[in-house]
């Protein structure tokens, strides 16, 4: 039988499914095609041009096919650069996520291991508020995941126009709680929301309102955009 993440860990993954793979998306794009390098001591990260402060937020062992945690990484050493993982963790004990505290998780019984990896990355930058993630080879076998810690690395604005292709694509990551995906997203947006049943109606900054409907099984049936002054 193939394992799966607790119901508490995916509902909090897809609380930052939407707002993150826009996230990711524009941190790609700001970063070059280059060489990088990292000195953990100072929190620094270099790729090409850009100059980055950062935390580890884990590693994936790719031959044990396990992921562990930067705060409870014995080579690490604790200190700034272990700062942002251990928020995770601080925030996994305080909502009862077994996936944030426990130091090592065996991801071998998962389908695919690696996507199980990048899965808990994606949700450690969403519960840290971090503008994304960046994974790079550390040596044969072994991935680290670094979180960006920086002014510089630019924010994904909330664009009315592409919002019905973004809110798809994020909600299509996971697929555990649409309706979670895209209240997560307004609310990270700071944006006013409220249920009217089976639509969920969010009041957009330019003064118009975005109405998402659900179909009986919490599928998105519709998105449209309305006029509202």
């Amino acid at each position: 039988m193939t394992r799966d993440f607790s119901d508490q860990f995916l509902f909090e993954a897809e609380r930052h499914s939407v707002w993150g793979a826009a996230q990711l998306e524009t941190l790609m794009e700001f970063l070059p095609e280059a060489p990088w390098s990292a000195d953990l001591s100072a929190c620094s990260y270099r790729q090409g041009e850009i100059h980055l402060r950062v935390g580890v937020l884990g590693t994936y062992d790719m031959e044990r096919s396990s992921w562990l945690w930067a705060w409870a990484n014995p080579g690490l050493g604790g200190g700034e650069v272990v700062a942002l993982s251990s928020a995770v963790a601080r925030y996994g004990r305080a909502h009862a996520i077994p996936e944030f505290t426990a130091e090592e998780l065996d991801l071998s019984g998962f389908a695919d291991p690696r996507r199980a990896a990048e899965m808990l990355a994606f949700a450690g930058m969403g519960v840290a508020n971090a503008p994304g993630y960046i994974g790079q080879p550390a040596g044969p076998g072994t991935q680290v995941y670094f979180l960006p810690d920086d002014p510089k690395v630019p924010s994904a604005p909330l664009d009315p126009v592409a919002l019905p292709r973004a809110l798809m694509t994020g909600v299509s990551l996971i697929g555990h709680s649409p309706r979670q995906a895209v209240m997560g997203f307004f609310e990270y947006h700071q944006v006013p929301q409220r249920m009217e049943g089976d639509r969920l109606i969010a009041d957009l900054p330019n003064g118009n309102a975005a109405v998402v409907s659900f179909d009986a099984v919490g599928r998105i049936g519709n998105i449209e955009l309305t006029v509202t002054g």
